[in-house]
């Protein structure tokens, strides 16, 4: 029988242990850092990592007002938002969308990326995102005084 190491044994609930990761996305391209950040809430980055449990981080965004994109995006990338009801669909552009919610631009990117199951919920409500660098979160990391 083969010799189970501690990363090929099943993974239990209460054997995750969450870090919390601050990520900074001051002049950033907003897809490469929506992957990075979907990477680490689905917990992927970890060793013990299994499709079927919520393993993931807790992750703080801050500056998403100084978000990037390439290209034409900034005209051409249309957000869509439909009530239900005859008329009822509204759509914004990208720079439009910056002016009145940053956030949300990152929110619904980092939300495409993940898998799209029950454990999605759970894993966006780990991502707390904020449009400049105030947030609540600061006692949860170490500094480091160099």
């Amino acid at each position: 029988m083969a010799n189970l190491t501690k990363s090929t044994k099943p993974i239990k609930l209460k054997e995750i242990k969450e870090k919390w990761h601050l990520i900074d996305a001051k002049n950033k391209i907003l897809g490469r850092l929506a992957s990075l950040i979907a990477k680490l809430l689905a917990g992927k980055d970890k060793v013990n990592y299994v499709p079927y449990l919520d393993s993931g981080n807790k992750v703080v965004v801050i500056n998403t007002d100084y978000l990037l994109v390439t290209g034409r995006k900034e005209e051409q990338k249309k957000y869509r938002h439909y009530s239900g009801y005859p008329g009822g669909l509204k759509t914004r552009s990208y720079r439009q969308q910056m002016k009145k919610d940053s956030t949300e631009i990152l929110r619904r990117a980092v939300s495409g990326m993940l898998a799209k199951n029950k454990l999605r919920k759970k894993r966006l409500a780990k991502l707390f995102i904020f449009p400049n660098k105030n947030n609540p979160f600061k006692d949860k990391f170490k500094i480091i005084n160099k």
